[in-house]
């Protein structure tokens, strides 16, 4: 058996095509972070089981959540979250996904100081 290893972080050309870079984007996790305060909570509340579902959708793990989380340094936000994504291309697309955008409403209404960042998996390099 002939087997062919990748590492992602070094771009391999295979005819003409960076595989090295595709397999980065498509197959490695990757983390987004969200914080944000919550300032109306009854709105939010319909937030959480609409996004819930969708994160399944597209292969989406919740890690973290906690909104009683503790400072090292300066101030957190009511509600501080990290989700994994199979890849950064999952992300964007529940991101853009047409019925997350039908209830994000939901989020932006309600909430304030909203941080939601995209972290790619360290690879020790």
């Amino acid at each position: 058996m002939n087997m062919c290893i990748i590492d992602p972080g070094h771009p391999v050309n295979f005819f003409g095509i960076n595989i090295g870079r595709n397999l980065q984007t498509h197959f490695m996790p990757v983390y987004v972070v969200n914080a944000y305060d919550i300032h109306d909570p009854e709105t939010f509340k319909e937030y959480p089981p609409r996004v819930a579902p969708l994160l399944q959708k597209h292969g989406a793990k919740l890690l973290a959540m906690d909104t009683e989380a503790k400072a090292l340094e300066g101030q957190p936000k009511k509600m501080n979250a990290i989700v994994e994504f199979p890849s950064e291309e999952a992300a964007y697309k529940f991101y853009n996904d047409p019925e997350y955008q039908s209830f994000i409403h939901l989020r932006h209404d309600s909430t304030s100081n909203c941080t939601m960042i995209i972290l790619k998996q360290f690879q020790g390099k």
